[in-house]
């Protein structure tokens, strides 16, 4: 069993995070000892979605206005159409995804996830995955998108939807360990 006790972990959503890209692998990096965090925008629970169906809720650990990125070793980021296009609204998540980049820690987004990465601006001159959907979003933001289960590009991990949540999960875990 891959190991990364104590490392920790922060995962930013809100409500519409697609429910299977942030209980996956926040479950997987949980098994392998990882100390993961949510924060969001909101202190009350946040809903998730099954595709378009309503899902589970989660309460979220902390406001997003105080977490500090050089507290955590890798940053998460779930898909859902409305989860990253909410947080590509709030000040605080775009901080916090340009100073994981600037300290070079691992950034992990699924699905829609990267539009919270183009918004942030830390995305020109990446190889990446995503959404369909967003993909030309990607592109006009100087991204080299890709068709791929999971893309590692440095720092950067992408993948395109939750069946390649178990491939996503490795590749977190691995850069986790070689950071």
């Amino acid at each position: 069993m891959t190991t990364i006790s104590k490392a920790k972990i922060l995962f930013i959503a809100t409500d519409g995070f697609e429910q299977s890209e942030l209980l996956d692998p926040r479950q997987a990096l949980l098994d392998a000892g990882a100390i993961v965090t949510l924060a969001s925008n909101k202190d009350s629970p946040i809903q998730g979605m099954k595709h378009h169906e309503k899902g589970d809720t989660i309460q979220p650990d902390v406001a997003l206005s105080q977490v500090n990125a050089a507290d955590f070793d890798a940053l998460v980021i779930p898909g859902g159409v409305a989860n990253p296009d909410a947080l590509r609204m709030e000040e605080d998540a775009l901080a916090l995804v340009r100073a994981f980049f600037a300290a070079s820690k691992p950034v992990a987004a699924i699905c829609h996830g990267p539009w919270l990465l183009a918004e942030a601006d830390v995305i020109e001159g990446r190889r990446l995955t995503s959404w369909p959907s967003i993909r030309t979003d990607l592109k006009n933001a100087g991204a080299d998108v890709v068709d791929e289960q999971v893309v590692v590009d440095g720092n950067l991990i992408t993948s395109r939807k939750p069946d390649d949540i178990p491939a996503f999960n490795d590749a977190i875990i691995k850069a986790i360990e070689a950071a």
